[in-house]
């Protein structure tokens, strides 16, 4: 059946391309397109097919929204809206919703098998452990060494998603990951918070579009080409890239990098969020970027006057759908906390952020250094409201799926973080570019806020790019502080940003944090 509905769906686009007909006649093709691109990836039983899958096939759901908002006489907003949620972060939604994806370390597959998979996750983490050592210098090892090991891990890891990917999938279990349905825009508006405006973008061929959804209304609107906004967060990159020079170069060139970015921020402001200000109500905008979007901190946009962080509460989601699905998710009743840090030579204050923040929080356990390990995470995370991670993090461009931090006995990975279950109310991973993540196709985000979600946290707080050590463990124990007064956790994670500016005015300390999923407690 498959190769006969992959052939419909390239003979349907072939006639549509050569159609001269109505916009209706071009509407009802692509619908039809678009069911049998929706009834294939449903027949795909594997998470990196189903995102793979939806290369080249996007233009299918770019092409509806497009035609949804130029329908005669009434633009068919609502339809463009549930087109826009089919085409972005559908399979970390589909693992919220059905089974567990392939690299879930499957306890019913061959003895082999699993034995094998212990084995190169065993490895990977002592070398891991050695290649870690040799970095921070604790060990006198040649960079030819300390290469060798490098290569050592990476074939163990591409030989570990080898195995994994060869493991077949119960019956029982590939039989439930059909599609599931769109979810409709009212759905989303019971999800929204009274007060609460979700703006989500999306991109039709080169043009950037953005849809403002409130209790209310839905509107559509243009913005700048794909091109021009691309061109603008390189820019920003690059200016806040230049705190990695030293504070020699900070003392010297502070002035004008505080000049320099706040152009640019007043640059994307004009860009993307500009055009869109008069349909902002309430107090609480839901972010939800697209493509290159994802990595601004759309908290430090700048209108040239007031960044978007002093008239707005902001959070975001991968996607309207998968921010619904957080808010119905329990937590754990367990009022507890786990405050884990890993101190290093390379952050020296962990210690000192994680001391802070576990005299913040009430019932809360501490565990630094080699006794915060992945096993301590897996058994007491499961039981633990708040979870606290104060370490590095190691973003993978090369392989998503070994993004990770460290930990007191190893790399914690996305792989890793896909074998956990881990219900709290929010997950903290205070570090290095813990937010970062490779775009794949249909907008999907691999990184490590797949791995948190997929292990059932409502709420994550993560870092957008490398922070200083001492202002983020004044902004962690302020965030606390607010966070059982505060009316939810982004009114306190304002509330903390506005304070760590005060005295860390450029946004390169104040704007990295970013809260993604459900917001209100409970």
């Amino acid at each position: 059946e498959l190769p006969v509905l992959n052939y419909q769906a390239h003979h349907l686009l072939g006639r549509i391309r050569a159609a001269v007909g109505s916009p209706d006649e071009a509407y009802q093709s692509y619908q039809a397109a678009r069911q049998i691109v929706e009834k294939l990836r449903g027949d795909l039983s594997r998470e990196q097919l189903r995102i793979s899958f939806m290369k080249n096939r996007l233009a299918i759901y770019e092409e509806l929204v497009e035609l949804c908002l130029e329908a005669a006489p009434q633009p068919r907003r609502e339809e463009a809206f549930e087109h826009i949620e089919q085409a972005k972060s559908r399979s970390l939604r589909d693992l919220m919703l059905n089974s567990r994806s392939e690299f879930h370390l499957a306890t019913d597959a061959a003895p082999d098998s699993i034995r094998q998979l212990q084995r190169l996750r065993a490895e990977i983490h002592s070398l891991s452990r050695q290649y870690e050592a040799a970095q921070l210098g604790e060990s006198r090892r040649s960079p030819e060494w300390a290469a060798r090991i490098q290569a050592e891990i990476h074939k163990r890891e591409h030989e570990l998603l080898r195995v994994t990917r060869e493991i077949p999938l119960p019956i029982a279990e590939s039989s439930g990951l059909a599609s599931p349905p769109s979810v409709s825009v009212e759905e989303i508006r019971r999800a929204l918070a009274p007060g609460c405006t979700l703006v989500e973008y999306f991109q039709i061929r080169e043009q950037l579009i953005a849809a403002v959804l409130g209790k209310h209304s839905l509107d559509f609107v243009s913005l700048a080409p794909v091109s021009q906004v691309n061109d603008l967060v390189a820019r920003l990159q690059f200016q806040l890239a230049k705190f990695r020079l030293g504070p020699e170069y900070l003392a010297v060139f502070g002035p004008s990098l505080m000049k320099s970015t706040l152009h640019h921020l007043k640059e994307l402001h004009h860009a993307i969020l500009e055009p869109v200000g008069k349909l902002l109500r309430g107090d609480h905008l839901l972010m939800i970027p697209h493509g290159p979007l994802h990595s601004i901190p759309f908290q430090a946009l700048f209108d040239g006057e007031r960044y978007l962080i002093d008239s707005f509460k902001i959070s975001f989601a991968p996607s309207a759908a998968i921010f619904a699905l957080c808010q119905a998710r329990a937590a754990n009743p367990n009022r507890s906390a786990l405050v884990l840090g890993i101190p290093d030579a390379n952050a020296p204050t962990v210690a000192e952020e994680v001391r802070k923040v576990a005299a913040t929080l009430p019932q809360s356990e501490l565990l630094v250094g080699e006794s915060a390990t992945a096993k301590v995470l897996a058994e007491k995370g499961l039981h633990s409201r708040l979870i606290h991670i104060a370490t590095h993090g190691y973003f993978r461009q090369d392989n998503p799926m070994f993004s990770g931090i460290k930990l007191g006995d190893g790399i914690l990975s996305l792989y890793d973080l896909y074998q956990m279950k881990l219900p709290a109310e929010l997950v903290t991973l205070s570090g290095c570019a813990t937010g970062l993540n490779v775009l794949a196709d249909g907008d999907e985000l691999l990184g490590l806020l797949r791995g948190l979600i997929y292990a059932g946290a409502q709420a994550t707080l993560l870092t957008l790019w490398d922070v200083q050590d001492r202002s983020t463990a004044q902004f962690m124990a302020s965030f606390y502080a607010h966070l059982d007064r505060a009316s939810d956790k982004a009114d306190a994670l304002r509330q903390a940003t506005l304070e760590l500016r005060k005295t860390h005015p450029h946004p390169y300390y104040w704007a990295p944090f970013v809260l993604v999923g459900k917001v209100t407690t409970g």
